[in-house]
């Protein structure tokens, strides 16, 4: 029996989900990238943070992110190369708690307090 997988803490969804290609020559192959692959990009590429800050933060292992984070690499690469739409559904996944606060960039992880002084934020 294999083991259960482990639901992978994210900030939130993706305020868009569906990325591709525009004109008569558009590819029509989708690609799907889940939530937590998102967040591994939004994470590490965009807001900057290490592969070990980014497995706190999602609360798994680092050796499960980089795999996340590589395959989430992959599929925007073929995405690019191939100019398929690319789609961010799904996964194994749960939204962080409003209690649960970090700083990453995004205000989603402060709500009721984004008019705190910077200065008071953990």
């Amino acid at each position: 029996m294999s083991r259960p997988r482990k639901w992978r803490q994210v900030c939130g969804l993706p305020e868009t989900d569906v990325f591709g290609p525009r004109g008569p020559k558009a590819n029509l192959r989708q690609i799907v990238m889940t939530v937590e692959e998102y967040e591994s990009i939004r994470l590490i590429d965009y807001e900057g943070l290490t592969q070990e800050e980014c497995a706190d933060l999602m609360k798994v292992a680092r050796t499960t992110v980089q795999r996340i984070y590589f395959d989430a690499r992959k599929k925007l690469s073929e995405v690019l190369v191939e100019g398929a739409v690319l789609r961010i559904e799904g996964g194994d996944y749960k939204l962080r708690e409003d209690t649960e606060h970090y700083h990453c960039g995004r205000s989603c992880h402060r709500r009721g307090q984004q008019n705190m002084d910077p200065d008071d934020r953990v």
